[in-house]
């Protein structure tokens, strides 16, 4: 077949054309149908399918991380309601307000057996803080040094939370110790809520 028998073949009569021709036009025709499909229909399928892995990928990572939750969740359950015991535990070594008068006594108590004798025991006005309130004590004593060394320890043995800061030591011209420092105890207030 050369170049003037395809100038001759005429659009209205397809059925006579040589089947070289038919064959060339069929594939034309077919690759441009799928061409069309693709252009039309698949690329529209593939972009929702890339999104699609794309938020597999970030469900999976999720379901990963919910999955490590979930696995430790009985262990999380029991160091919380442990975390729960030791919160009440320290609650209840926080005086209420009836008690604070009985725990001022105990501190003043602590001094007098250790053997030290008060310059200053003055409570200061209560601040309050997040969910409690501190009680600071300014406290001048002055004894040995055993005897200061008795009555920290003596504090710190009370049934409720006494705290030092600011502690400063120094030589009387007697020979004695003389302690300045603040104890500070707690209280919580969620009892006011009540």
């Amino acid at each position: 077949m050369n170049l003037q028998e395809l100038n001759e073949l005429d659009i209205n009569n397809i059925g006579n054309w040589p089947t070289p021709v038919k064959a060339f036009i069929i594939i034309l025709l077919c690759v441009g149908v799928g061409v069309g499909w693709y252009y039309f229909n698949t690329e529209e399928q593939l972009v929702a399918l890339d999104t699609a892995e794309k938020k597999e990928q970030t469900l999976r990572l999720e379901f990963e991380r919910k999955q490590a939750k979930a696995v430790n969740l009985e262990k999380y359950k029991k160091q919380l309601e442990e975390m729960k015991q030791s919160f009440g535990a320290m609650l209840r070594q926080l005086p209420n307000k009836t008690q604070v008068a009985d725990l001022l006594v105990d501190v003043s108590q602590t001094g007098l057996a250790s053997g030290l004798e008060f310059e200053l025991f003055d409570p200061q006005d209560e601040v309050p803080r997040e969910f409690y309130a501190e009680l600071p004590i300014k406290l001048v004593v002055y004894g040995s040094y055993h005897e200061l060394g008795s009555f920290i320890s003596g504090l710190a043995a009370l049934p409720r939370i006494v705290t030092i800061h600011d502690v400063s030591v120094s030589p009387r011209k007697d020979g004695e110790l003389v302690m300045s420092a603040t104890a500070k105890t707690y209280r919580y207030l969620e009892e006011e809520a009540n």
